[in-house]
């Protein structure tokens, strides 16, 4: 996509399609792990809780129209637009980096919003969001950077920014999947309405 004459190229278009389906899997999923703990983690304190929500739609919403912007480079490919196409193409590429590096902005925003959650709560190790808390200001050096030219997106500081915040999001979901929630208020409060709601 980022070659400056893809739209009147040849080759198959495949790959940016699977791309983008990808991409609007990553954005469901985001948006479901932040529906998913949402009832444990308001109580702790709901205003967080929900700007968390907040921040997977807002990040899912960047992804969206990144992906439209790509297809839609593909749909003018598709139709033999050819050179009179060329502007419009790479100013959609263009569009599609400048949602990449926007969105790249709300894992900062989740990972502060989730890990002060789950670190107040003990709901998990607090090391795992202390992972988070690592990342998130690391990440955020790369991006101001990238804005402001001083860095670039493929550089290995920004590779190295990344890291923590996916060792954090990645630890929390196998945590979460292995262990689950450590046994808690919270946990014993959901505990014990499940149980009533069943016994009804």
């Amino acid at each position: 996509m980022h070659d400056p004459n893809f739209v009147v190229g040849a080759g198959p278009d495949a790959p940016v399609v699977i791309g983008t389906i990808l991409e609007i899997i990553v954005a469901l999923a985001g948006i479901g792990t932040a529906i998913v703990l949402h009832p444990v983690v308001r109580r702790q304190n709901e205003t967080v809780a929900l700007g968390f929500v907040g921040a997977r739609v807002l990040e899912a919403s960047a992804i969206f129209a990144g992906v439209v912007s790509l297809l839609s480079v593909v749909r003018l490919r598709q139709a033999g637009a050819g050179t009179d196409a060329l502007v419009t193409a790479q100013a959609l590429v263009a569009q599609y980096d400048g949602f990449f590096l926007g969105q790249g902005l709300l894992p900062v925003a989740n990972a502060l919003l989730l890990g002060s959650l789950l670190y107040r709560s003990r709901l998990v190790p607090r090391i795992l969001p202390v992972l988070g808390f690592i990342g998130a200001p690391l990440l955020l050096s790369a991006l101001i950077g990238t804005m402001f030219g001083i860095n670039d997106s493929q550089t290995a500081w920004s590779g190295l920014t990344v890291i923590p915040i996916a060792l954090w999001e990645f630890s929390l979901g196998i945590y979460l999947v292995v262990k689950g929630f450590k046994p808690s208020p919270i946990t014993a409060g959901l505990t014990a309405a499940g149980q009533g709601t069943a016994a009804r």
